[in-house]
């Protein structure tokens, strides 16, 4: 089947999220849409979906226009859609999953399960996919729970499917295998559209590639186009894609982690018997797939766990059991993962956002008022430094772009007297540029003796930055090996497996 978007123009209030974007994806193509987050990929995709109406422009099958009022009328016409965070119900069985939405029914009215079992069974059959139709959802690993959306799609005839960053939850091996699941359907006919900012899968799997910047195409690109001309398309400039950095010269433990233990809310232990050491003047990096432990390990460390047993101490001294402005008022700065939930406050202008935790104590107060004079010169003089793209300091922080969000968080964290950085997904939803800037930042704080931690999902991330790497998978650290260790013994970590030669 034929897609082709014409002049397609998308607005929210005053901004423009597509403008008259031009689009065709032949039959039997991987056509990958390419671009920095926020530049407008995912929303031509909901307007092709029938989830956004477009103010402008038509969506056309096969030289026929369409008119989608919502997804029900999309996949009618053959369009399935495979999104980042998965459409599946966790305590359905495989088959009702499928069958959502699409109920058959037999005599007296009941539900026709054994049809949709039929149908994972023969789809999976086509596809070496080994579903389950019984199996519960939420006993699936994650690329398996992407076979079911997968299957989802197929079962309803989608001619076109659309996968949205599909890699963002996957190991390298269920990238891999994510791979040839594509070349293996577009081997039978369906066109795909693959919406990422990741360079190496694009190059790896398309057959076109086109680049918006901007809510605009601004050009098309071959799949044998290197890494930084991809990466000068999406950004509008030349980016540097490797991390400089010398090796690293460590000193001794910084901060140490004994026998560290966090149980949930449900009474789960989610951080389970996690040991390590982090010395001043290195990157220790903790992988692993997203939910398995890192974001409850990186709040235990910063105070925010209720529930923790065993030992955190920074240079010697115990942060177990401090409060959260104890802890960072002894020296640690912290980047969250949600920067617009715990990260900022939208409300407040860069300026305030900038003095957050210290806006209680000299320099920012003196005999209690607020020392306005100070805070504007050091909010100028971050905003310089960290390149903060934005009218003024006064601006509020919400209206900013998620790169320069992300900045104002590391500028304040990094302004602290530091003894220990902390920094959870550091590069989450922002551009190639933005992500430039931040890695240089966080390999000087390393250069200057100071301990790092990196939580991160992005096994590219995660080898250019570590010195050393810690895996995680259920909440407990499979191995600590070295920043060089190849991608697919990484990968088999994250997989819950330890090769041989690695201690676990």
């Amino acid at each position: 089947m034929k897609l082709e978007l014409r002049g397609i123009t998308k607005r929210f209030g005053s901004l423009v999220a597509n403008d008259d974007i031009d689009l065709t994806i032949e039959p039997g193509e991987i056509h990958c849409l390419l671009g920095e987050n926020g530049a407008g990929k995912s929303t031509l995709m909901n307007v092709l979906y029938g989830l956004y109406q477009a103010e402008e422009g038509e969506v056309l099958l096969d030289d026929v226009v369409q008119r989608f009022a919502g997804p029900g009328d999309a996949m009618r016409a053959g369009i399935g859609m495979v999104h980042q965070h998965f459409m599946l119900i966790p305590v359905f069985s495989v088959a009702e999953n499928v069958m959502l939405g699409h109920e058959e029914t037999g005599f007296g009215g009941r539900l026709n399960l054994d049809a949709a079992r039929a149908k994972v069974r023969e789809i999976s059959a086509r596809f070496g996919f080994h579903v389950d139709p019984d199996a519960l959802v939420g006993d699936l690993p994650v690329g398996v729970q992407q076979r079911v959306e997968i299957i989802k799609a197929l079962s309803r005839d989608a001619k076109v499917l659309v996968f949205d960053e599909p890699t963002a939850v996957l190991t390298p091996q269920e990238t891999d295998e994510l791979m040839t699941i594509m070349r293996q359907l577009k081997s039978e006919g369906t066109s795909i559209v693959f919406i990422t900012h990741k360079l190496r899968e694009v190059r790896e799997v398309a057959d076109r590639i086109t680049v918006i910047r901007l809510g605009k195409v601004v050009g098309e690109a071959s799949p044998t186009a290197s890494n930084s001309e991809l990466a000068a398309l999406m950004v509008g400039r030349s980016v540097e894609l490797t991390v400089q950095k010398e090796p690293a010269q460590p000193g001794p433990a910084g901060l140490i982690v004994r026998n560290l233990d966090v149980i949930d809310h449900l009474g789960l232990k989610v951080v389970n018997n996690v040991s390590f050491d982090v010395r001043a003047g290195e990157i220790l990096a903790i992988a692993g797939v997203q939910g398995n432990g890192q974001t409850e390990l990186t709040e235990a460390i910063l105070g925010l766990q209720p529930r923790v047993t065993g030992e955190i101490s920074l240079n010697g001294t115990s942060l177990t059991g401090l409060s959260v402005r104890k802890i960072l008022n002894a020296g640690v700065g912290f980047v969250p993962e949600d920067r617009t939930e715990d990260g900022l406050v939208g409300q407040f202008t860069i300026a305030e956002n900038l003095m957050l935790d210290r806006s209680d104590r000299p320099p920012f107060v003196k005999n209690g008022n607020l020392q306005l004079g100070f805070l504007a010169e050091f909010a100028q003089e971050k905003k310089d430094e960290f390149d903060i793209r934005c009218e003024s300091i006064y601006s509020r922080a919400g209206q900013l772009s998620g790169g320069n969000q992300q900045k104002v968080v590391l500028a304040r964290e990094l302004s602290r007297d530091l003894k220990l950085f902390v920094a959870s997904q550091p590069t989450r939803g922002i551009d190639v540029g933005s992500i430039e800037f931040v890695h240089k930042r966080m390999v000087a704080t390393r250069d200057a003796g100071i301990p790092v931690v990196v939580v991160s999902t992005e096994l590219d991330e995660v080898v250019a930055l570590a010195d050393r790497i810690a895996v995680m998978y259920r909440g407990s650290i499979v191995g600590i090996v070295p920043g060089n260790t190849p991608r697919d013994v990484l990968g088999l970590m994250m997989a819950g497996e330890v090769p041989s030669g690695v201690a676990a």
